[in-house]
Protein backbone atom coordinates (compact mmCIF):
# COMPACT_ATOMS: atom_id res chain seq x y z
CA UNK A 1 0.00 0.00 0.00
CA UNK A 2 1.34 3.41 -0.92
CA UNK A 3 0.06 6.82 -0.04
CA UNK A 4 0.73 10.52 0.07
CA UNK A 5 1.69 12.45 3.18
CA UNK A 6 1.06 16.06 4.01
CA UNK A 7 3.02 17.67 6.84
CA UNK A 8 2.12 21.13 8.07
CA UNK A 9 3.63 23.15 10.94
CA UNK A 10 1.49 24.51 13.76
CA UNK A 11 2.53 28.11 14.32
CA UNK A 12 1.19 30.73 16.69
CA UNK A 13 1.27 28.70 19.90
CA UNK A 14 3.61 31.11 21.67
CA UNK A 15 5.72 30.47 24.74
CA UNK A 16 4.41 27.60 26.86
CA UNK A 17 4.37 27.78 30.65
CA UNK A 18 4.24 25.01 33.21
CA UNK A 19 0.78 23.49 33.64
CA UNK A 20 -0.66 24.61 30.30
CA UNK A 21 -2.94 22.35 28.27
CA UNK A 22 -0.87 21.48 25.20
CA UNK A 23 -3.70 19.74 23.38
CA UNK A 24 -5.88 22.82 23.64
CA UNK A 25 -3.06 25.19 22.66
CA UNK A 26 -2.15 23.14 19.58
CA UNK A 27 -5.76 22.58 18.55
CA UNK A 28 -6.60 26.28 18.85
CA UNK A 29 -3.46 27.31 16.94
CA UNK A 30 -4.21 24.86 14.10
CA UNK A 31 -7.79 26.15 13.84
CA UNK A 32 -6.52 29.72 13.85
CA UNK A 33 -4.36 28.91 10.82
CA UNK A 34 -7.44 27.78 8.91
CA UNK A 35 -6.38 24.13 9.08
CA UNK A 36 -8.20 22.60 12.07
CA UNK A 37 -7.17 19.16 13.20
CA UNK A 38 -9.06 16.21 11.74
CA UNK A 39 -9.69 12.63 12.79
CA UNK A 40 -6.93 10.28 11.68
CA UNK A 41 -4.11 12.81 11.74
CA UNK A 42 -0.86 12.50 13.69
CA UNK A 43 0.17 15.41 15.88
CA UNK A 44 3.93 15.48 16.47
CA UNK A 45 4.94 17.59 19.47
CA UNK A 46 8.49 18.62 20.33
CA UNK A 47 9.94 17.23 23.55
CA UNK A 48 11.04 20.71 24.59
CA UNK A 49 7.52 22.12 24.76
CA UNK A 50 6.29 19.06 26.64
CA UNK A 51 9.11 19.45 29.17
CA UNK A 52 8.18 23.12 29.62
CA UNK A 53 4.52 22.29 30.22
CA UNK A 54 5.47 19.59 32.71
CA UNK A 55 7.89 21.77 34.68
CA UNK A 56 10.98 19.83 33.65
CA UNK A 57 13.25 22.90 33.46
CA UNK A 58 16.20 23.15 35.86
CA UNK A 59 18.38 26.12 36.73
CA UNK A 60 21.96 24.88 36.90
CA UNK A 61 22.55 27.37 39.70
CA UNK A 62 20.51 25.08 41.97
CA UNK A 63 22.59 21.97 41.16
CA UNK A 64 25.45 20.74 43.35
CA UNK A 65 27.85 18.23 41.81
CA UNK A 66 29.30 15.29 43.70
CA UNK A 67 32.81 13.88 43.34
CA UNK A 68 31.84 11.49 40.53
CA UNK A 69 30.25 14.24 38.45
CA UNK A 70 33.17 16.59 39.11
CA UNK A 71 35.67 13.94 38.02
CA UNK A 72 33.75 13.10 34.83
CA UNK A 73 33.33 16.80 34.04
CA UNK A 74 37.09 17.37 34.31
CA UNK A 75 37.74 14.36 32.08
CA UNK A 76 35.25 15.46 29.44
CA UNK A 77 35.60 19.25 29.65
CA UNK A 78 31.95 19.70 30.70
CA UNK A 79 30.11 21.74 33.31
CA UNK A 80 30.04 19.55 36.45
CA UNK A 81 26.49 20.69 37.21
CA UNK A 82 25.36 19.45 33.82
CA UNK A 83 27.15 16.15 34.34
CA UNK A 84 25.43 15.79 37.70
CA UNK A 85 22.02 16.17 36.09
CA UNK A 86 22.97 13.63 33.41
CA UNK A 87 23.96 11.11 36.08
CA UNK A 88 20.79 11.81 38.07
CA UNK A 89 18.67 11.12 34.97
CA UNK A 90 20.53 7.92 34.05
CA UNK A 91 20.83 4.34 35.24
CA UNK A 92 24.28 3.79 33.73
CA UNK A 93 27.08 5.42 31.77
CA UNK A 94 27.64 3.63 28.48
CA UNK A 95 30.61 5.67 27.24
CA UNK A 96 32.52 8.73 28.44
CA UNK A 97 35.18 9.68 25.94
CA UNK A 98 36.36 12.57 23.73
CA UNK A 99 34.02 15.03 25.38
CA UNK A 100 30.97 12.82 24.85
CA UNK A 101 28.82 11.29 27.58
CA UNK A 102 26.56 8.47 26.36
CA UNK A 103 24.17 7.07 28.96
CA UNK A 104 21.13 4.88 29.36
CA UNK A 105 18.38 7.07 30.77
CA UNK A 106 15.84 6.06 33.37
CA UNK A 107 13.39 5.79 30.47
CA UNK A 108 15.61 3.18 28.75
CA UNK A 109 16.92 5.41 25.95
CA UNK A 110 20.61 5.29 25.05
CA UNK A 111 21.63 8.80 24.06
CA UNK A 112 24.00 11.68 24.70
CA UNK A 113 23.67 13.65 27.94
CA UNK A 114 20.44 11.87 28.95
CA UNK A 115 18.61 14.02 26.41
CA UNK A 116 19.21 17.16 28.50
CA UNK A 117 19.21 20.27 26.32
CA UNK A 118 20.06 23.91 26.91
CA UNK A 119 18.77 25.33 23.61
CA UNK A 120 15.58 27.40 23.33
CA UNK A 121 14.69 27.18 27.01
CA UNK A 122 15.44 30.73 28.14
CA UNK A 123 18.22 31.76 30.51
CA UNK A 124 21.93 31.04 30.19
CA UNK A 125 21.91 28.40 32.93
CA UNK A 126 18.51 26.78 32.32
CA UNK A 127 18.26 23.29 30.82
CA UNK A 128 15.36 21.03 29.91
CA UNK A 129 15.13 17.44 31.12
CA UNK A 130 13.18 14.80 29.24
CA UNK A 131 9.59 14.23 30.39
CA UNK A 132 9.35 11.73 33.23
CA UNK A 133 7.24 9.42 31.03
CA UNK A 134 6.82 10.64 27.46
CA UNK A 135 4.35 7.87 26.58
CA UNK A 136 2.13 9.03 29.41
CA UNK A 137 2.56 12.60 28.18
CA UNK A 138 1.47 11.54 24.68
CA UNK A 139 -1.61 9.83 26.09
CA UNK A 140 -2.52 12.96 28.04
CA UNK A 141 -2.14 15.24 25.01
CA UNK A 142 -4.21 12.81 22.96
CA UNK A 143 -6.96 13.02 25.58
CA UNK A 144 -6.72 16.82 25.60
CA UNK A 145 -7.10 16.94 21.81
CA UNK A 146 -10.16 14.71 22.03
CA UNK A 147 -11.71 16.85 24.78
CA UNK A 148 -10.91 20.32 23.46
CA UNK A 149 -10.71 19.90 19.67
CA UNK A 150 -13.08 16.95 19.37
CA UNK A 151 -10.71 14.91 17.19
CA UNK A 152 -9.43 11.34 17.30
CA UNK A 153 -5.77 11.90 16.51
CA UNK A 154 -2.53 10.13 17.33
CA UNK A 155 0.26 11.90 19.20
CA UNK A 156 4.03 11.51 18.89
CA UNK A 157 6.52 13.29 21.14
CA UNK A 158 9.76 13.84 19.24
CA UNK A 159 13.33 14.60 20.24
CA UNK A 160 16.58 14.92 18.28
CA UNK A 161 18.96 11.99 18.71
CA UNK A 162 22.36 11.34 17.22
CA UNK A 163 22.72 8.10 15.26
CA UNK A 164 25.52 5.55 15.55
CA UNK A 165 27.74 5.36 12.46
CA UNK A 166 26.10 8.40 10.82
CA UNK A 167 26.70 12.14 11.10
CA UNK A 168 24.00 14.56 12.17
CA UNK A 169 20.83 14.19 14.15
CA UNK A 170 17.30 13.13 13.32
CA UNK A 171 14.11 13.41 15.33
CA UNK A 172 12.81 10.17 16.82
CA UNK A 173 9.79 9.29 18.93
CA UNK A 174 10.29 9.20 22.68
CA UNK A 175 6.54 9.13 23.33
CA UNK A 176 3.59 7.87 21.32
CA UNK A 177 -0.14 7.25 21.70
CA UNK A 178 -2.71 5.98 19.21
CA UNK A 179 -0.16 5.04 16.55
CA UNK A 180 1.52 1.78 15.56
CA UNK A 181 5.06 2.64 16.63
CA UNK A 182 6.68 -0.42 15.03
CA UNK A 183 5.16 -2.15 12.01
CA UNK A 184 6.58 -5.67 12.23
CA UNK A 185 6.61 -7.42 8.84
CA UNK A 186 8.14 -10.68 10.10
CA UNK A 187 6.40 -13.63 8.47
CA UNK A 188 5.18 -11.63 5.49
CA UNK A 189 6.62 -12.03 2.01
CA UNK A 190 8.38 -9.64 -0.32
CA UNK A 191 7.40 -9.24 -3.99
CA UNK A 192 9.41 -12.33 -4.89
CA UNK A 193 7.75 -14.50 -2.26
CA UNK A 194 10.72 -14.53 0.14
CA UNK A 195 9.74 -14.53 3.80
CA UNK A 196 10.73 -11.37 5.63
CA UNK A 197 12.47 -11.83 8.98
CA UNK A 198 13.94 -8.46 9.93
CA UNK A 199 11.75 -5.82 8.29
CA UNK A 200 10.05 -3.60 10.87
CA UNK A 201 9.50 0.03 9.84
CA UNK A 202 9.67 2.37 12.84
CA UNK A 203 6.52 4.33 11.98
CA UNK A 204 6.65 6.64 15.00
CA UNK A 205 10.30 7.54 14.36
CA UNK A 206 9.58 8.19 10.69
CA UNK A 207 6.66 10.45 11.63
CA UNK A 208 8.89 12.35 14.05
CA UNK A 209 11.56 12.86 11.39
CA UNK A 210 9.03 13.97 8.78
CA UNK A 211 7.56 16.53 11.16
CA UNK A 212 10.99 17.95 11.94
CA UNK A 213 11.42 18.93 8.30
CA UNK A 214 8.77 21.65 8.70
CA UNK A 215 9.88 22.79 12.17
CA UNK A 216 12.98 24.98 11.91
CA UNK A 217 14.92 24.64 15.16
CA UNK A 218 14.95 28.36 15.99
CA UNK A 219 11.44 29.14 14.75
CA UNK A 220 9.55 28.40 17.96
CA UNK A 221 7.18 25.97 16.21
CA UNK A 222 6.26 23.34 18.83
CA UNK A 223 4.25 20.91 16.72
CA UNK A 224 3.43 19.62 13.26
CA UNK A 225 0.49 17.68 11.87
CA UNK A 226 0.79 14.74 9.47
CA UNK A 227 -2.04 13.62 7.22
CA UNK A 228 -1.94 10.31 5.35
CA UNK A 229 -0.96 7.86 8.09
CA UNK A 230 -4.51 6.83 8.95
CA UNK A 231 -3.76 3.15 8.33
CA UNK A 232 -1.35 3.18 11.28
CA UNK A 233 -3.69 4.78 13.81
CA UNK A 234 -5.20 2.69 16.61
CA UNK A 235 -8.28 3.21 18.74
CA UNK A 236 -6.43 2.50 21.96
CA UNK A 237 -3.27 4.28 23.05
CA UNK A 238 -1.08 1.23 22.42
CA UNK A 239 2.29 0.40 24.02
CA UNK A 240 3.82 3.71 22.97
CA UNK A 241 7.40 4.48 22.02
CA UNK A 242 8.58 2.10 24.73
CA UNK A 243 8.06 -0.63 22.14
CA UNK A 244 10.92 0.86 20.09
CA UNK A 245 13.58 0.23 22.72
CA UNK A 246 16.02 -2.54 21.86
CA UNK A 247 16.48 -4.99 24.72
CA UNK A 248 20.02 -5.16 26.07
CA UNK A 249 20.05 -8.91 25.37
CA UNK A 250 19.61 -8.08 21.66
CA UNK A 251 22.17 -5.27 21.61
CA UNK A 252 25.54 -6.25 20.12
CA UNK A 253 27.22 -3.11 21.43
CA UNK A 254 26.38 -3.14 25.14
Amino acid sequence: MTGELRVRPVTGVGEVAEGENLGELIGDAAAGLGAPLRDGEVVVVSQKVVSKAEGRLVDLGTVESDSRATGLAAQLGKDPRMVQLVLDESIRVIRADRGILIVETRHGWVCANAGIDASNVGGADVVALLPLDADRSARRIRDELRETAGVAAAVVIADSFGRPWRLGQADVAIGCAGLVALDNWSGRSDRDGRELTATAPAIADEAAAAADLVRVKDSGVPAAVISGLERYLTEDDGPGAAGLRRAESEDLFR
